[in-house]
């Protein structure tokens, strides 16, 4: 479960990649100076005390170069003591040297990376070579210690081989987090990688079933998120979360966004870290306020639904971004996530309201998929 506060510092929106869904690079990015290390620091030092991680985004973060990490992991650490900072960073590990990892591992920042499964299919939806370079820099990564996850991006391609895809990251032994492919509002045809929200919830019961069935063979992140969010009655990763107020993105040019995902989109800039802005004036910008209706959308179009307290209705980009901001609707995958928190509950209910003295064989036919509290149990002890 990552700190309740949460800065993505994105150093550009270039990457080497050429991923054929991808909705976020940008080849003319520019690249974050250290000046606006200084200027982040600055900006969060009024801060009361707490717990932020800072996770290193893109495009592909590592084009920032060594000595940048070098200098602004420093500056942050240290200029921040009070929020007792930690790191994070998302890259494709192309770039990964023996000297960038040594400076990474320093601070003990966790990798996520990208594999969408077998080296045919990743290299189908990544470009050719994406999975050989990789697997290069992942190497390099747990040669100096650093822990590396990876996500697997799911398009109405690959859902297709879905079966050969876990049993892909289950041979590897790697614990597999998941991404639907999403519509990209950068090109001609937005929806030609897209995963429909129905096939996305199928796809999640179908995760479920293989993390409660082989939980030894495998884990499944967002599976766990997905039990621990029913458990607790608490959305606990940004998706499934009010992440107003407490999340910011900041693009290379030290403007402040409500989320990575905007950075690059003029209209949804809440400030400049320059100008060192109080949270209450972010959200009180245009930008801001856009967000904060969007929360105040929810309470209203969701208040029915069983599943508020811990979905707060899905990712506000996912809803808001391809309207140009009109509030229309809730995330358009809130199909899927209403389809395996109904599956989620329904199963840790038949168990946890079973009787004692039920029979091995009533209990059987009664309970016919698999349930759900031993995972839940590991998850807690966990």
């Amino acid at each position: 479960m990552k700190n309740p506060f949460h800065v993505m510092i994105i150093p550009t929106l270039g990457c080497p990649g050429q991923c054929k869904y991808c909705w976020s690079s940008d080849e003319n990015s520019p690249r974050m100076t250290l000046d606006t290390i200084d200027d982040i620091v600055r900006w969060l030092k009024p801060l009361d005390e707490q717990r932020v991680t800072f996770t290193f985004h893109g495009g592909e973060p590592l084009l920032a170069g060594a000595e940048f990490y070098r200098q602004a992991l420093q500056k942050i650490a240290e200029g921040l003591p009070h929020l007792s900072p930690e790191f994070a960073m998302q890259t494709n590990l192309w770039l990964m040297t023996d000297e960038l990892a040594e400076i990474l591992a320093k601070y003990h920042v966790p990798l996520g990376s990208s594999i969408d499964g077998p080296k045919e299919l990743t290299d189908y939806q990544r470009g050719e070579g994406y999975y050989e370079r990789c697997l290069e820099g992942y190497k390099i990564a747990v040669n100096h210690g650093l822990l590396v996850r990876f996500i697997c991006t799911f398009t109405n391609s690959s859902v297709k081989k879905k079966e050969a895809i876990v049993n892909f990251f289950k041979e590897q032994g790697w614990v597999m987090k998941l991404h639907p492919a999403l519509p990209s509002l950068k090109g001609d045809n937005p929806n030609a990688w897209t995963l429909a929200p129905e096939e996305y919830g199928d796809l999640l019961v179908y995760l479920l079933d293989e993390a409660v069935t082989h939980a030894d063979d495998i884990e499944i992140m967002n599976i766990n998120d997905l039990c621990r969010c029913v458990f607790t009655r608490s959305g606990s990763v940004c998706t499934y979360a009010d992440c107003m107020g407490t999340t910011f993105a900041i693009g290379p040019d030290g403007e402040i966004y409500p989320c990575y995902r905007f950075i690059g989109m003029p209209e949804w800039v809440m400030g400049h870290v320059r100008d060192a802005p109080s949270i209450e004036s972010l959200m009180n910008s245009h930008a801001g306020k856009r967000m904060l209706a969007y929360k105040d959308f929810v309470d209203t179009a969701c208040k029915d639904c069983s599943h508020i307290t811990y979905c707060r209705g899905g990712c506000p980009y996912n809803a808001i971004a391809p309207t140009g901001g009109t509030l229309i609707g809730v995330d358009p995958h809130c199909i899927a996530y209403k389809r395996i928190f109904d599956e989620i509950t329904t199963r840790m209910n038949d168990e946890m309201n079973a009787a004692p003295t039920m029979s091995r064989v009533s209990r059987v036919k009664r309970q016919q998929k698999p349930g759900v509290m031993g995972l839940i149990k590991k998850i807690v002890e966990e």
